[in-house]
């Protein structure tokens, strides 16, 4: 069982989900949290299914994550 890290966005519209650590580009949406979630996890079955196993081979694998802020002037 391989494990990924999700990042889930709250927008105005809904949510926003995509993994780190995968190769390719793979997102979800939905009106709730859950729903981003749910779907970002069948888009991730099938780029799995529709590319293999090679889509985990990334180098330097991703150790964590982290979500900071800061401030800054334009």
């Amino acid at each position: 069982m391989q494990q990924l890290k999700i990042i889930v966005e709250k927008h105005p519209d809904g949510y926003v989900a995509y993994p780190l650590g995968l190769r390719g580009v793979v997102v979800g949406q939905g009106e709730t949290y859950e729903e981003a979630l749910q779907d970002v996890k069948s888009a991730i079955r099938f780029h799995i299914n529709t590319f293999g196993k090679e889509v985990f081979e990334i180098d330097p694998p991703i150790l964590e994550a982290f979500v900071a802020e800061t401030n800054f002037n334009q």
